[in-house]
């Protein structure tokens, strides 16, 4: 098992973020995405201050897709930069941590029963 990532990604509208988040699932480039929002956002955009609602998008994923996965999130995204920041999961379940591993495989994996 490789490391595994969670991904960050803001959207303008819970439309934009659905359908990331599908087509991340979809083409297995994340075993499971969650969306959570709306949220305020503030940043510094052409010079300026500016505040907007977007949805947070928290995508999970193995390192062996992570290119993958970034690299759909901007071919789909509306934003001109979009956030995408892929944090390192340092640990936690390794039952779930090796689920997502095949769940980004290129073949899935299923364990014996």
């Amino acid at each position: 098992m490789g490391a595994s990532f969670e991904v960050h990604v803001t959207a303008g509208t819970r439309e934009e973020a659905e359908r990331i988040c599908t087509a991340a699932v979809n083409d297995r480039v994340a075993a499971c995405a969650q969306i959570i929002g709306p949220i305020s956002s503030l940043y510094r955009w052409e010079g300026k201050v500016e505040k907007s609602e977007e949805f947070l998008v928290l995508l999970k994923t193995g390192e062996h897709r992570l290119d993958e996965l970034v690299s759909l999130v901007k071919d789909t995204h509306s934003y001109e930069t979009p956030e995408i920041v892929a944090v390192p999961i340092e640990g936690g379940l390794p039952d779930y941590l090796n689920w997502i591993a095949a769940e980004t495989a290129e073949q899935p994996f299923r364990p014996a029963s």
